[in-house]
Parts: C-alpha cells; sequence; structure tokens
C-alpha cells in the first residue's frame, strides 16, 4: 500500500503530502495522528507542529522558510503563510568523509565514443558553425539551409502537410472547414540519405551577443563557444565573424588554447569585414567546412571506460516529488560515476541557496569551498544590485506544485549532486577537468544552464522535470527524467525516464540510479537517442552575466 505521506529528514517539522489529501482527514504518521484543517494536494506539506510567525520551516533537515502567519498542527504551507530563510554559510570547519557506493559491476565496462587527440571522448560526432556576434546570424542560416537538405541534415517535416491542407482548404474557397479541421498523427517527410555516415549532423548555433554589451559578456561570450569546440562531441568548426565586435576572434584563440594548448581539430574563420563581398564569404565557408567534414568523417566508435564520460545535472520546471525521486535517482547516479573516475557538473547557484553550508563542508580542499563561498556571495551581490534576490528564483508553476520558497526548492535541487566530494568550482563559462562533482556558476534558467554545462564539458545532460520542459542542446543528448508518472504519460514525447515509481515504492532511489547509468552508457554509445534529439531540440542560449535568475 502506497504512503500518504512523508518525513525526509528526522528535524523536518513538515509531511509531505504523497497523495491527494481531504480536510478533516486523519493523518498517522510514527504513532501520531494529524488532524487535516484543510485539503493538502500532493506534493505540497502541512505542519507537524502549531507554527507560529517567527517560527522555522524545516525541510530535508535544513531551514527552507519561515512562518509570516499562524500554521496549525495539520495546515496546509501556502506562500501567504511562509517566506524564504535560510541559515548563513562559512568557511569549511571540518574534513569530510565519503563511502563510495559499490561500483564492481561497472569497473569494466565501456562506452563506444569518438576518440579526440586531447584525450577526451565524444557521446557524438558534429561539426559546428556558430557567429562570433549576431551580426553573422543571418549568414548562418544560409549556411544551414544550405548544407541540411543536400547532406541529409535536416529534420523530418512532421507538420508541413498540415499547412498544406490548410492552405488547400483556403485557396478552394472552404475556410469555414478550416475552423473545424481534424488532422490525423503527424506524416513524418523521409529524409535524403546521408552523404557523411561517421558524422551524427552539422550544427548552426544562433545568439544575440558578442557587441553593444559589457566587454565581460563578449569575453564569455568567446570562451563558450571555446569550450563547445573543444568539446569532444565536436570534430571542427565553422565560425563567421564580422570583424568590428567586441567579440573578436583574437580572444577566441586565446581561448581555445587555454583549454587545449596543442589544439589540432580543423577551425575556419572568417571575417566578413576582411572577406569582402558576402558570397566570397559564404562560398569559402562552404568550400572549406565540407573539407572538414570530410576529415570529421574518418572517425569511428571505439570502446572508453565510463571515467571519460562528463555528465550535467539538470533540473527545470520542477515539482514537489523533484527533490523524492528524480533528483536523488540521478544524485545517485552521479555517486556512481563518481566512484569510475568520471565527472559531473552541478549548477544552478540560486537553486543551491541554503546548502551552502553542506556543499562547502564536501569540498576536497579549503580552496574548493572558499571559491564557492566567493561565486555565491558575488552573485548574490549582483542580483541585488538590480533589486533581484535568490527568493525571486521559483516560478509560479514550482510554487503551485509545492515549492514554496526558493531555500524548498533549493533543497531537493542539490540532492541532483549525491553525496559525492566536491572536488572544483567552476566559473562561467571555465571548462571542467577534474574528476568527481564539480560545481559550476550558472542561472537556474534551464537554457543558459544546460548551454553553460555543454560548454563546460558535460558530454550527456541527466534533465529531471515535474512540470515538463522540451530543453535539448545542439551537441551533447539531454536525458529527460520525470518525477511523477502522471507527467510521463501526459507528456509521452518529450520524455525519457519515468522516476514516479519510487513515489509509489516499486523502486528505491539506488536502484533507479544504477539504471539510469546503465541509459547513460546506451545514449552515450550512440545506441539509444533521446527524445530531445529526436525532436531537433537545439537550444542554445549565452548567459548574458548582467543577471539571470
Amino acid at each position: 500500500m502506497q504512503k500518504k505521506v512523508l518525513q525526509l529528514d528526522s528535524r523536518d517539522n513538515v509531511l509531505i503530502a504523497l497523495t491527494d489529501l481531504n480536510r478533516g482527514e486523519q493523518v498517522d504518521f510514527c504513532g501520531q495522528g494529524y488532524l487535516l484543517s484543510s485539503n493538502v494536494p500532493a506534493k505540497h506539506k502541512f505542519a507537524m507542529e502549531d507554527l507560529a510567525p517567527g517560527m522555522d520551516v524545516v525541510m530535508y533537515g535544513v531551514l527552507v522558510g519561515r512562518a509570516v502567519k499562524p500554521i496549525s498542527r495539520g495546515g496546509l504551507l501556502s506562500i501567504n503563510d511562509i517566506h524564504h530563510e535560510t541559515t548563513p554559510f562559512h568557511q569549511r570547519s571540518s574534513e569530510f568523509r565519503w563511502t563510495p557506493p559499490d561500483v564492481s559491476r561497472w569497473k569494466q565496462s565501456t562506452f563506444l565514443g569518438y576518440h579526440r587527440s586531447d584525450g577526451q571522448v565524444g557521446t557524438r560526432n558534429y561539426w559546428l558553425v556558430v557567429p562570433l556576434v549576431f551580426c553573422e546570424n543571418k549568414n548562418i542560416n544560409v549556411l544551414k539551409q544550405a548544407f541540411e537538405d543536400e547532406l541529409g541534415f535536416a529534420s523530418p517535416q512532421v507538420y508541413r502537410h498540415r499547412v498544406a491542407e490548410l492552405a488547400k482548404l483556403y485557396r478552394e474557397g472552404r475556410s469555414e472547414e478550416i475552423k473545424t479541421r481534424g488532422f490525423e498523427e503527424p506524416v513524418v517527410t523521409p529524409q535524403a540519405p546521408r552523404v557523411f555516415e561517421n558524422i551524427d549532423g552539422i550544427k548552426f548555433l544562433l545568439h544575440e551577443g558578442g557587441c553593444g554589451g559589457t566587454r565581460e559578456d563578449s569575453d564569455n561570450l568567446c570562451g563558450l563557444i571555446a569550450g563547445y569546440i573543444h568539446h569532444p562531441n565536436v570534430a571542427g568548426a565553422t565560425v563567421l565573424s564580422l570583424g568590428c565586435q567586441h567579440a573578436q576572434a583574437g580572444i577566441l584563440r586565446q581561448k581555445i588554447k587555454q583549454r587545449n594548448p596543442a589544439f589540432e581539430k580543423p577551425l575556419v574563420l572568417l571575417e566578413q569585414q576582411r572577406s569582402g563581398s558576402e558570397v566570397a564569404m559564404l562560398s569559402d565557408a562552404i568550400r572549406q567546412t565540407f573539407l572538414g567534414l570530410v576529415e570529421a568523417n574518418q572517425c569511428r566508435r571505439v570502446p572508453a571506460p565510463l571515467a571519460k564520460l562528463c555528465v550535467g545535472l539538470k533540473c527545470g520546471g520542477s515539482d514537489g516529488f523533484s527533490g523524492l525521486t528524480a533528483n536523488p535517482a540521478i544524485g545517485h547516479t552521479s555517486d556512481l560515476l563518481a566512484a569510475l573516475g568520471g565527472r559531473t557538473i552541478l549548477s544552478e547557484f540560486p537553486e543551491l541557496c541554503g546548502v551552502e553550508q553542506e556543499l562547502i563542508n564536501r569540498g576536497t580542499r579549503k580552496e574548493v569551498g572558499d571559491r564557492f563561498i566567493e561565486l555565491m556571495q558575488d552573485y548574490a551581490a549582483r542580483a541585488q544590485a538590480v533589486h533581484s534576490g535568490f527568493d525571486m528564483n521559483p516560478s509560479p508553476g514550482n510554487m503551485r506544485d509545492g515549492l514554496l520558497t526558493d531555500a524548498m526548492k533549493s533543497a531537493g535541487a542539490a540532492k541532483k549532486g549525491g553525496t559525492s566530494p566536491v572536488t572544483a568550482v567552476l566559473d562561467y563559462p571555465e571548462y571542467s577537468s577534474e574528476p568527481g562533482l564539480n560545481l559550476q556558476c550558472t542561472p537556474g534558467n534551464d537554457v543558459e544552464c544546460v548551454t553553460a554545462q555543454v560548454g563546460a564539458g558535460a558530454s550527456v545532460v541527466l534533465f529531471t522535470t515535474g512540470l515538463g520542459t522540451p530543453t535539448g542542446n545542439p551537441i551533447a543528448p539531454v536525458v529527460k527524467l520525470s518525477t511523477n508518472t502522471s507527467l510521463a504519460e501526459r507528456m509521452h514525447d518529450i520524455i525519457d525516464v519515468d522516476t514516479g515509481s519510487i513515489v509509489a515504492g516499486e523502486r528505491t532511489v539506488e536502484t533507479m540510479g544504477e539504471e539510469i547509468l546503465e541509459l547513460v552508457v546506451k545514449v552515450a554509445s550512440g545506441q539509444v537517442r533521446t527524445k530531445a534529439e529526436e525532436k531537433g531540440q537545439d537550444d542554445f542560449i549565452p548567459w548574458k552575466r548582467g543577471v539571470s535568475l
């Protein structure tokens, strides 16, 4: 029989409803009875004791809020009754000890990846086409149109025939039928055969940066693009520059050299103001890119140890079950990878608010914790400078589904990082190299965060969601995990894994985390394509450092 409620930590003074509970219902937990004074929807919380204004609200064993109105024992917590509150954090004061999980069954496991000369191993083999400044976006689109159809990389046209049907009705003078026209299942237009069998695609990135902003933003953009070019999933790149912008080609080359002094991938870098006519530049770009594709097509998948994996850990469209199911499940996956010598990246600094001390204490060195403190304080100060704050992070959807404060949301979001030591802290857009759990300074914004994680080397991203989001990435497969079965059934075309069985008691966090690792290996080997890949969900948004929450 499924439990009705859950207490996450013995120090908590709230219980989480695992199913809809009704006003007047008597709920028994650990020998205590709680008479509910109102309806408590699934994912929401009710008080285990009378809470007077000013009293702490504790979940996951940490402070997540403070009562602003009286809340009776058995009373529903709401955004009107509590506000965001956290415990101050400080430098590490004790040594951290960790017992790794048993990974003997994966010690000899491998995935099939693309080995690069710098020792990295990719899970995909892409050619990248990207502008250094937004002025070149139109030319990037010209190249996209020229290459995709002819080389068999264009996404299937699923809905085009529906527009054609409506246009036909309009031309025939049957406009009234358009209002009630029904459609059958989408017809997928067959793709042209691929010219390069060992290349997964050409990815064309667009952005709105590179000039007209701060030098910090343009330098960071160059660093982000350098991270994508250096990324093991990228075989080579074509970069278009106007020439006069802040994001100079020389800065990009410097950022690439910082990441790999012996960089030797094919790189086509053209400046329009030096090329003369647009036709001359684009013709040159097409010729050189095609030659680069011929070279990239020589690469084949070869076995590699799981230590060569780098996995991003992300949540978006979170709900009250995120910290119970999908987040701790991928947290266990992260622990397994850490024990195997792999890398994982936990980001979203506004969603680590309130759990800083735990992460500081998990640092392998004092310097790791100190840098985390420095970056968190700097980010918070930037937010306050524009009359904002981390407390404004939860979205209306988060709050409707039980995440009432940023601290409450953060306590569950941090579970994605498992329990392993924190080995490195990265500022945006630095590249990861240290095995183990890396913390990376990014916003909580879904696409900005995933864009940054991949720019730091994540070759697969595990993305949990309770409300549903189609987020993907151009060069790294994004595995979407639902926190609840209802979402997995309702939005089945964007969800890869349903972790709702944890709430139902059918699986444990540990067994689900192990299953996720097995799926990561298949995705990394190219044996499984994610739903985001199948839909061509190529989201790419560089973080404009001027404060994104």
